[in-house]
């Protein structure tokens, strides 16, 4: 099992959450309104006067067989849209409860 963090802007959300539920990934903790910036590009999300959009995050936690299509569908959203900025981070998950 893997852990994905995924970073976006809100414009994603639905469409986010939709793909997960298409990927058989259940179970998910999202935080709707988050604030940051890019290493290197994209504007910032702040939910200031000057950088006025948010960002939201969800960590879900995905079968080992299901993590590089998952990761697949989130790079093309990032691709058809750059601008808004969309990032994934996986780590491996040795324990639960």
């Amino acid at each position: 099992m893997q852990a994905i963090l995924i970073t976006f802007d809100q414009a994603y959300y639905e469409r986010i959450v939709d793909m997960l539920e298409r990927n058989n990934c259940r179970g998910f903790t999202a935080w709707r309104e988050v604030q940051g910036r890019g290493s290197s590009t994209g504007e910032p999300h702040y939910g200031s006067h000057a950088w006025p959009s948010l960002a939201s995050a969800i960590i879900t936690m995905v079968a080992d067989e299901r993590v590089e299509n998952v990761l697949d569908k989130l790079h093309e959203m990032d691709v058809a849209t750059p601008r808004l900025g969309l990032r994934a981070f996986t780590w491996r998950i040795e324990q639960n409860i």
